[in-house]
This record gives C-alpha cells, structure tokens and sequence, in this order.
C-alpha cells in the first residue's frame, strides 16, 4: 500500500471497500428492479468502522459491570463478536405485487448518498496524502 500517512488511513481505506461493495449492492438491486421476488439488499459496515477507530484510538465501548454479591453468580456472558460486514435485506420497504421490494427512489437515493461519501474519503485520503509528499519534497530541498 506504501507509505502509512496516518494511524487512521487503514480505517479510510476500508470505508471505501466497503462502499465500493455497497455500490455494487445497490448496482444489483437496480438491476433486479422488475425481477419478481427479489429483496432489496444492503451492507451494514458503520459499526465495524467504529471498532476499528475505537481501538486505534485504545478505547472499548463501554460496558456496564455487573456486580456479583454471591460466589455462585454466574459471570456475565460475554458475546464474542468477530465485527465483519453483513449483507442483509432491507427491512420494512413495501413490496410489490410480484413480491419485489426495490423502490426506485430509495435506491437512487442511497446511490447518490454513497457516491457523495466515497468522493469525501477519496478527497480526504488525496489532501492527507499530498500535504505528506510536499512534507518530504520540501525537506529534501532544505538537505
């Protein structure tokens, strides 16, 4: 990948995977728009995201502490959650006669949205990067 500019760029890079697989997924349902029965899909990825800044950052969500008052309480179960991104139909989109639940609007809508958000990361990566190349550009003036 080269030169890690910032701690959180890994972070940026995985944004724009995941809405790269995002638009693909809005892609398909506009494809299936008259396909009979097909679900309208989408990715959840945001909250991956935030794990993986929270820990580069050293934070854990926080987590209420339960008080055990007796040695024979039981611990507290603690969900083991390997955070990856899952496809999932969207819920409560009417369906249709034919029992498809693309709705044009909704998707243009989410295209639109996503493409505004991978140009901001894509502007934000190309900005940190460039101040980065006329750090070095400028210090190999100076020697």
């Amino acid at each position: 990948m080269g030169i890690k500019v910032s701690k959180y760029q890994q972070v940026a890079m995985d944004a724009l995977k995941y809405r790269g697989i995002r638009a693909d997924i809005i892609a398909s349902n506009l494809a299936n728009i008259d396909t009979p029965f097909y679900k309208a899909k989408d990715i959840s990825f945001e909250k991956v995201l935030k794990r993986e800044a929270l820990a580069i950052e050293g934070k854990k969500g926080k987590r209420l502490q339960l008080a055990k008052t007796n040695p024979m309480h039981l611990s507290p179960y603690e969900k083991i959650d390997n955070a990856k991104a899952s496809i999932y139909f969207r819920p409560n989109h009417a369906t249709r006669n034919d029992g498809n639940s693309v709705d044009l609007d909704i998707e243009t809508t989410k295209m639109s949205q996503n493409s505004i958000m991978i140009n901001a990361i894509t502007v934000a990566l190309k900005k940190r990067s460039q101040l980065f190349k006329a750090v070095i550009d400028n210090s190999a003036r100076v020697n």
